[in-house]
């Protein structure tokens, strides 16, 4: 008797787990890198690309262009528009942007698609990490 009472209590024991989402965090992903927007929810048309890097957003624009990820990948830093915008991240949740002349745009951000897609709060509607296959 006395084991059967030993292993209920291992078996107890054993089988409970500590699921506190404090010990589980969310994955933290971070808005560093290059990401493409489209005019429309087809990531096929898209002709900007944002890069954001060390607290720095630079823009890439494109006419007519194929809007495949090779094109996005092979552009370099001389093929940016002129200028850049400061920004930063804030409570994890919150992108501002300095767009000059004391204009900064505020909105908060979620990601998607394991970080492969950017919700931005009206603003842009979407974003796609370059690398990405998010659709």
């Amino acid at each position: 008797m006395k084991k059967l009472l030993l292993l209920s209590t291992f078996l107890i024991f054993a089988c409970s787990s500590d699921d506190n989402s404090e010990d589980n965090p969310l994955p933290a992903y971070t808005i560093e890198g290059k990401w493409v927007w489209s005019p429309s929810e087809n990531r096929a048309d898209t002709n900007t690309m944002y890069e954001f890097a060390d607290g720095v957003r630079h823009t890439y624009y494109c006419l007519d262009c194929p809007g495949d990820d090779d094109y996005w990948n092979s552009l370099e830093e001389s093929d940016r528009i002129p200028g850049s915008n400061l920004y930063s991240v804030d409570s994890y949740d919150t992108l501002r942007v300095d767009l000059g002349f004391g204009n900064e745009l505020v909105t908060q951000i979620t990601f998607e698609c394991d970080g492969g897609k950017l919700l931005m709060d009206g603003v842009f509607s979407h974003l796609w990490r370059l690398t990405s296959d998010c659709n």
